[in-house]
């Protein structure tokens, strides 16, 4: 189904009517929809629904009446509602609030939708593809099966199966020569990037536990956190705000504070909890989750005071998971990042 379908889709879906529609040419992905009485509204379709993409539409000429994406996120909805500006997507939610003085024409809309369902992986992705995602987008050397395998761990089928799939989808382009040594280039940061991070939300794995952690200095207690694992040979990473705060700070306080361990089940978490002298509390501040890859502990970086963190691309996709400010931070983190890469 094309973009354009689906955009009208979605509305008629909300407003259960059908639309006569037709597509714009240009360089957005507008299309014409024409309602019973004749009046017209300018829908413009997101291929990712996040804030980034919203404050850039609002800011062009013609500004769209509705936006449409398949999954607004909880920043990218707050940036249209801000902006007067309405929204829907394909979980079914939305909120349009369009008045046009002239005709008189007033449509109110206000749905939640259903939520996706979650590890969603009709598209190919699986976690090994977000291992080898995060070595391509934390590292700017042209990668090779052999170099990605050196930094993930992956196994050699698992790593040509991603990066086979990268290169059909648009996000790598081969060289001429073929084999475990021959190199790729990343056609487009930021898309692989996009790419990336909507995959990770949909596998992130629903196993998690709360802690209770007063940890008054999360730096300095996440580095005496990790001192204790390390002792007992257990690996960890920070990840979301926690690693933020020393890869991009900024000022917005987000939370919970997350750590990545080494384990599957909800046990093997307990077991971290209770050999770091942590409580279960539901409602804690400290969050533990199992590493989210098969690379485990391979795709993290530790400062000279051994505060570990994931990779700049997971904590950027985890941040995003954690609502409007955790959006916020995670645009100021992109920006960093990819300025520093420039």
């Amino acid at each position: 189904m094309s973009w354009a379908e689906r955009t009208v889709n979605a509305l008629e879906a909300v407003m259960s009517d059908a639309l006569r529609a037709r597509r714009l040419k240009g360089p957005h992905r507008d299309v014409i929809v024409t309602l019973n009485n004749g009046e017209e509204l300018l829908l413009r379709w997101l291929a990712v629904g996040w804030p980034r993409q919203v404050a850039e539409a609002i800011h062009d000429e013609p500004r769209p009446d509705i936006l449409v994406a398949a999954a607004m996120s909880p920043g990218a909805r707050k940036a249209a509602h801000d902006a007067g500006v309405g929204w829907v997507d394909e979980t079914g939610a939305a909120s349009i609030h369009y008045r046009n003085p002239q005709t008189g024409t007033t449509i109110r809309i206000e749905t939640k939708g259903v939520p996706p369902v979650p590890l969603d992986s009709r598209v190919g992705w699986r976690p090994a593809t977000l291992a080898v995602c995060e070595a391509l987008l934390a590292d700017e050397a042209a990668p090779t099966v052999n170099s990605v395998v050196a930094k993930t761990g992956l196994s050699m089928g698992s790593t040509a199966d991603a990066l086979k799939l990268l290169e059909r989808d648009g996000h790598l382009a081969s060289t001429v020569a073929r084999g475990p040594a021959s190199a790729r280039r990343i056609v487009d940061r930021e898309m692989l990037l996009d790419a990336y991070a909507g995959a990770a939300e949909r596998l992130r794995s629903p196993i998690a536990l709360r802690v209770g952690a007063l940890w008054p200095h999360p730096v300095a207690d996440a580095i005496d956190f990790g001192q204790i694992m390390a002792r007992n040979g257990i690996p960890w990473a920070t990840t979301g705000a926690l690693a933020a705060t020393q890869l991009a700070p900024v000022l917005t306080e987000v939370s919970p504070l997350e750590i990545y361990v080494s384990g599957r089940t909800p046990s093997d978490l307990g077991r971290v909890a209770y050999t770091a002298g942590l409580r279960v509390m539901e409602g804690g501040r400290l969050l533990l989750r199992p590493f989210p890859t098969p690379a485990g502990d391979k795709l993290t970086t530790s400062d000279k005071d051994d505060f570990r963190s994931m990779l700049w691309p997971r904590v950027y996709a985890d941040l995003r998971m954690t609502g409007v400010r955790g959006e916020d931070a995670a645009d100021h983190l992109r920006e960093e990042m990819m300025k520093n890469e420039r």
